[in-house]
């Protein structure tokens, strides 16, 4: 299969997503800049976001792709659909009981999640009743994860990578129609959950691997008792610890914002919106065809193709992401001023949420590397290692927090993230190559060559930004928007040419290097 080809699908589905996403964003930060409602909106969503990222495409894909892959490869097709409808049964019981269960239990969790929150605080009461009213959307978002990952599995990438369209237009649609009702964007939530499950239905039915879903309680039974099921659940185990540390370190990060000053945690999520633009384009997109393909090197015994693999992830993931971190830490306050500088979104605003992206910008190497690294493991059901490497590092996220925040607030707790995911990566690549799991087909003297024309080509377009911030007011351009947004799009579009072309020059040619 050509990983570059999926990649651009996958890339050019998510870049969609980010384009909706930014819209999404825009609009609400119109409407309500960074206030307690964004902060309680943030938080809400966060808890069914937390979950999705936990057990649906955390530890229940990171355990489940493997065994599909070993199963496809060793098992006929029929024993692959028994293996999917068992799976689906188990899951579909358990979601529906969690989902009860998140309801139920909304106060206590918002609580456990912004201990800053003032309980008789209206800003409480809304972020419980739009909690409960999202929480659903874990129900849904955990089958679109099973889904995608069936569809994934047999090379059908497009499919899920539109999938998080939806919520965007879902979200845009509420928007505008319910102008300034944050309930709308809990319910747009809800919609846009299920309008991503539906849409994943025909391509599974089409390949005749549309799993089916059970009431019954017998079967649920029948299917906790299948090896196949059996086997991922012991997978879990370890994967829900691996993920978990991440997923705490985010629960402690917003306890912490919460006790700040109001608008921080909505300064870090718009930060965030923008960080997630590159993670998402390279890191997901990476990730997703990266487990695949080193899942089923591992299944065939291809040990080869699975360096040869990590090291075609690894390369374009340099050449893309470092002049991306230069561009979160030098062009930050160009990107939040022109996209989100609108309504109520104030120039302090700005400043604030500009502040954390710049932090972002020096760790965003290591929170792409670390989803390229980690399938390497999952890739040979090796999930102890990432386990004991994330538990380390979230020890240490908490003394930089306990060091950076008082001196750096918001921007700080986005710090400390950046640079746990560097040691984070650094720490699993060093295992890969100690234990001889990962042997590159590069030498050493290669790899150097091949960094230093990357970070030469980005200090190149480094000097262009910085000359570009000397003479452009980003913020003072609040009233002429259009030529603000026009000025950055073609400052970008100019630094993509001053530095392919660099790179060119470096006699790095990208499209040989795509080609091999």
């Amino acid at each position: 299969m050509n990983l570059f080809k999926s990649f651009f699908t996958i890339s050019a589905f998510t870049l969609l997503s980010r384009i909706t996403g930014l819209l999404r964003e825009i609009l609400v930060a119109k409407s309500f800049g960074a206030s307690a409602l964004t902060d309680a909106f943030n938080v809400a969503f966060r808890l069914p976001n937390l979950l999705r990222r936990l057990f649906a495409e955390g530890a229940f894909s990171q355990a489940f792709v493997p065994i599909l892959a070993e199963y496809k490869s060793r098992q006929d097709r029929q024993n692959v659909k028994y293996l999917l409808d068992a799976v689906s049964i188990c899951l579909f019981w358990i979601l529906i009981l969690t989902v009860i269960i998140g309801i139920i239990a909304a106060p206590i969790l918002v609580i456990a999640i912004a201990s800053g929150f003032n309980s008789q605080d209206s800003t409480y009461q809304i972020t419980v009743n739009l909690t409960r009213i999202m929480f659903p959307y874990i129900g849904f978002m955990s089958m679109v994860a099973f889904s995608s990952a069936i569809l994934n599995s047999y090379n059908k990438f497009a499919i899920p990578a539109f999938t998080p369209v939806l919520l965007n237009i879902s979200f845009i649609a509420f928007a505008m129609i319910f102008s300034g009702n944050i309930y709308a964007l809990g319910v747009a939530v809800f919609i846009g959950g299920f309008l991503q499950l539906v849409i994943q239905i025909p391509p599974l039915y089409k390949m005749g691997m549309l799993p089916k879903i059970s009431l019954s309680y017998t079967q649920f039974k029948a299917s906790l008792k299948f090896e196949g099921v059996k086997k991922i659940a012991k997978q879990m185990v370890p994967a829900t610890m691996a993920v978990s540390t991440a997923q705490i370190s985010l629960i402690i990060n917003t306890n912490i914002a919460s006790r700040l000053p109001s608008g921080s945690v909505s300064w870090l999520s718009y930060a965030d919106r923008l960080m997630e633009f590159p993670t998402a384009l390279l890191g997901v997109a990476l990730s997703t065809i990266l487990m695949s393909n080193l899942s089923k090197s591992m299944a065939n015994k291809d040990y080869t193709q699975y360096s040869q693999t990590l090291d075609w992830g690894l390369q374009f993931m340099l050449i893309l992401t470092i002049p991306c971190a230069l561009g979160l830490f030098l062009y930050g306050e160009a990107l939040c001023a022109s996209l989100f500088n609108y309504g109520k979104f104030k120039e302090f605003d700005v400043y604030m949420t500009s502040k954390a992206l710049m932090s972002y910008g020096i760790g965003i190497i290591g929170l792409i590397a670390v989803k390229i690294l980690a399938p390497g493991f999952y890739a040979r059901q090796n999930i102890k290692t990432p386990v004991k490497i994330a538990l380390a590092v979230l020890v240490l996220t908490q003394i930089m927090n306990m060091i950076f925040v008082p001196y750096l607030a918001h921007s700080g707790l986005a710090l400390s993230i950046g640079i746990g995911a560097c040691i984070n990566a650094l720490l699993l690549l060093i295992s890969l190559i100690k234990t001889k799991s990962y042997i590159s087909q590069f030498s050493p003297k290669n790899w150097i060559i091949f960094i230093l024309k990357i970070t030469i080509a980005s200090f190149i377009i480094g000097l262009f930004m910085y000359y570009m911030n000397k003479h452009i007011d980003w913020i003072g351009m609040y009233k002429n928007p259009l030529l603000r947004i026009t000025y950055l799009l073609a400052s970008i579009f100019v630094m993509g040419i001053i530095y392919f072309v660099s790179l060119y020059l470096m006699k790095l040619d990208i499209r040989k290097w795509l080609r091999k």
